[in-house]
């Protein structure tokens, strides 16, 4: 985490304000899609860590190559120990005021998360918002709100970029399983782990 590092978010009362939804939500996207862009605003990350009166805004996009995901995993390298060992679906980061660019200022944000963390030699052939998730377990999920992308690509050639904090691989639903499949795993995969295949 940057020293004074300004990320997007929404209030919780706002996101909410006709009651909080838990777990992975697929009706509505377009009505809380819109809500998002029109109420969010810059905060200091270092506080909203801890606020609860916010929602961070995360964009977490699932790469699918045929029937496999990515799949990746932080390891003891990592600066952020809430993480470690903890088995990830999505490429994901916050949003900052460099994607502020005129454009869709949340699709910019995961598009440049994308370019930051991963290599991939091929052609993203479809991209689409399939779900939002939310999930009060624990505190590190507490303060964030996850827009949930599938990124289908037309090669399985990708690579994680800082190989000293993550590693990763493409696996089939039913390898993952062992990994992300049960409920004792905290994390946004498991949660995810149900719809894999309707994506």
């Amino acid at each position: 985490m940057e020293k004074g590092e300004k990320v997007l978010a929404i209030k919780g009362d706002i996101i909410f304000k006709e009651g909080e939804w838990l777990g992975f939500k697929t009706e509505n996207l377009d009505y809380f899609y819109n809500l998002i862009k029109s109420n969010c605003e810059f905060v200091d990350r270092e506080k909203a860590e801890t606020d609860e009166k916010y929602k961070q805004i995360i964009p977490y996009i699932l790469f699918k190559n045929g029937n496999k995901f990515f799949l990746y995993e932080y390891i003891k390298g990592a600066t952020e120990t809430r993480l470690h060992h903890n088995y990830i679906l999505g490429i994901a980061g916050h949003i900052n005021p460099i994607d502020n660019n005129g454009n869709d200022i949340i699709e910019e944000g995961a598009k440049r998360e994308w370019f930051e963390e991963v290599v991939f030699d091929g052609n993203i052939t479809n991209r689409k918002l399939v779900g939002m998730l939310n999930d009060n377990r624990r505190d590190v999920e507490r303060v964030h709100l996850g827009l949930i992308y599938v990124y289908e690509g037309d090669s399985d050639k990708i690579e994680i970029k800082e190989k000293d904090k993550m590693r990763g691989k493409m696996m089939t639903i039913k390898e993952t399983e062992s990994l992300i499949g049960s409920t004792e795993y905290l994390g946004w995969a498991p949660l995810l782990y149900p719809h894999l295949e309707k994506f």
